[in-house]
């Protein structure tokens, strides 16, 4: 006994490595007592577990466990859906960019291999830019947008983003008045992109240097588009013409590989007199398919539904202020 009391007056370590080991208990206890584990059950003894005691059990009881029910883990929240009809709302999170402003959302999961993008305004006029990085110095996709009313017509394309890491920049290049909203979203890569089992052009190819017109009726609502190539370069230009030369919608496109990387767009159509022009901006050795058709049709039986929505008058129908609200007070 007095060679042990005068080991631990030698060795004062031992002291504080029992003090310590004393005070680690309390701290145990309370976190074994706090809310994330005090469902759990702990077992100091071997056999005392679950586990434990049906392995040691009788086999009358190890009969008895296994015929037990399990409860089955739930089913994930919320799996992105693909690209087909009804999938023009994203759910993620707006963000918003200011004019003059760049905003990045990267994907380092190879497993992402279509985004969503979407853009819109509270009806002022939306010019961005929207790359897809791939790497350093490397943009194997990128678009120039312009719309005219954001709340109306917002952009919505679907991109491709094979063999991950990937980052979506979206730039805003209007001025500081002019802000606009972003979503960006993984969805499933399941599948063809949109719904062109039921088009209504299509695929058409369009030379180098060649333009296709597609006018539609009135009770269309929204279209899709895509393009492609066999493998080649893609050099495009969208546009959304409503009357003689009054573009509503602007979008110049650029894809390294048009087979690898398509371009996929959902462009909203109110009013009547909606026709879409597609130009293949390339040479003639760079041609490109294009497919074009209805993507949600609706119901409109009256001629005050199917006019046009131009300065303001008929921008009621769209959320806008109503026609009885222009008056002339002399």
């Amino acid at each position: 006994m007095k060679l042990l009391a005068a080991f631990i007056l030698v060795n004062p370590s031992v002291v504080g490595a029992f003090a310590v080991s004393q005070a680690k208990v309390p701290a145990v206890d309370s976190l074994k007592a706090s809310p994330p584990f005090s469902g759990f059950s702990y077992a100091d003894n071997l056999g005392n577990s679950p586990q434990d005691s049906r392995r040691f059990a009788t086999p009358e009881a190890q009969s008895e466990a296994g015929n037990l029910q399990t409860q089955k883990a739930p089913p994930p929240a919320y799996s992105a859906p693909p690209p087909g009809r009804g999938s023009i709302a994203a759910k993620s999170p707006e963000v918003t960019v200011q004019g003059g402003s760049l905003k990045t959302w990267a994907f380092s999961s190879p497993a992402v291999e279509r985004v969503q993008v979407v853009l819109k305004t509270e009806g002022r006029p939306l010019d961005a830019d929207v790359e897809l990085w791939a790497g350093p110095d490397n943009t194997p996709h990128k678009m120039r947008v312009y719309v005219e009313n954001g709340a109306t017509r917002p952009f919505s394309a679907v991109l491709e983003t094979p063999r991950g890491p990937n980052t979506i920049a979206v730039r805003n290049i209007g001025q500081l008045e002019f802000p606009m909203a972003a979503q960006i979203e993984a969805v499933s890569a399941a599948g063809p992109l949109g719904d062109m089992a039921s088009i209504d052009h299509g695929p058409m190819t369009i030379q180098g240097g060649a333009l296709r017109t597609y006018p539609f009726d009135p009770h269309v609502e929204s279209i899709q588009i895509l393009l492609k190539t066999d493998g080649r370069p893609l050099n495009a230009r969208v546009e959304l013409l409503q009357g003689p030369n009054n573009n509503k919608q602007v979008i110049e496109l650029y894809t390294e590989d048009g087979l690898d990387r398509p371009f996929y767009a959902i462009v909203e159509t109110p009013g009547s007199g909606n026709v879409v022009r597609i130009v293949n901006t390339a040479t003639v050795e760079f041609p490109l398919t294009c497919s074009v058709g209805a993507y949600k049709i609706g119901e409109k039986n009256s001629v005050e539904e199917m006019q046009p929505v131009i300065s303001g008058f008929g921008a009621d129908r769209m959320g806008g202020p109503d026609r009885n609200s222009f008056k002339y007070n002399a």
